[in-house]
């Protein structure tokens, strides 16, 4: 089956709800299976596994599973964790099964494999209505507030849809001619514990970057990961794409 992601980025929506009497068949969770066991990594040097879980073992109470991601702590896990997850949020919608971010609720199974639980997604099936469409965007902030330069805005205009805790939007990018510079700002209104937004913010970023790949590949845009951006005042940096 094969799945055009980046159309998916305009069909995603974060789904709370869900019809009962849809069920997500034996053959579409086998499809999951597959999906998830082929994820690939932001930092391939981090351990990571993920497992589904039906919702009634967490704490959540919406979908009809669970992905949970485990990581061990080391380096840039939350960004790699993010990266990872997202995507599985993308590819859901391909199958119809929509999917949330819960960043408060935990699965029973705090440990696996010595690598601690981190995040998860509920999903469940849910009918076409439920997503967006093109014509539907989701809110965000304007192009202008997040993206400095004249470059690549085409990009720009389609990764601005990447969600966010409590839709945050917490990345500011520097477009230059053949290079991004990707930075995490610090001025948000902290409606969570500054801890808390830090650990949610740096989730957010790895969705980010995984989304900005994607545009970028299907601009036609060559790219390589470059070395971390230097200080600038308010902002953290997280990465650079060199772009050929």
């Amino acid at each position: 089956m094969d799945c055009n992601i980046y159309e998916m980025i305009f069909k995603r929506k974060s789904v709370r709800r869900h019809d009962r009497n849809l069920k997500i068949s034996d053959d579409e969770l086998e499809i999951i299976y597959q999906k998830m066991n082929t994820l690939v990594p932001y930092d391939g040097d981090i351990k990571t596994a993920f497992l589904i879980v039906p919702s009634e073992k967490t704490s959540c109470n919406r979908g009809e599973y669970c992905l949970a991601g485990y990581s061990e702590k080391k380096g840039d896990y939350l960004l790699n964790m993010g990266y990872m997850l997202e995507q599985m949020d993308l590819f859901f919608p391909f199958l119809n099964v929509g999917a949330c971010w819960q960043g408060l609720s935990k699965p029973e199974l705090k440990k696996t494999d010595g690598l601690d639980y981190v995040i998860m997604l509920s999903f469940g099936k849910s009918a076409e209505r439920n997503f967006r469409s093109r014509e539907n965007p989701p809110r965000r902030k304007s192009l202008n507030d997040i993206w400095e330069g004249e470059y690549y805005k085409n990009v720009g205009k389609a990764v601005k849809l990447s969600p966010s805790a409590i839709n945050s939007q917490p990345w500011r990018v520097k477009s230059f001619e053949s290079k991004l510079e990707i930075y995490r700002t610090t001025s948000l209104f902290p409606l969570y514990p500054r801890p808390k937004m830090h650990f949610f913010n740096t989730i957010d970023m790895g969705i980010f970057c995984y989304i900005l790949e994607v545009c970028l590949e299907h601009e036609g845009f060559g790219f390589e990961r470059g070395e971390t951006p230097g200080q600038s005042k308010g902002l953290i940096p997280v990465t650079s794409y060199n772009i050929k």
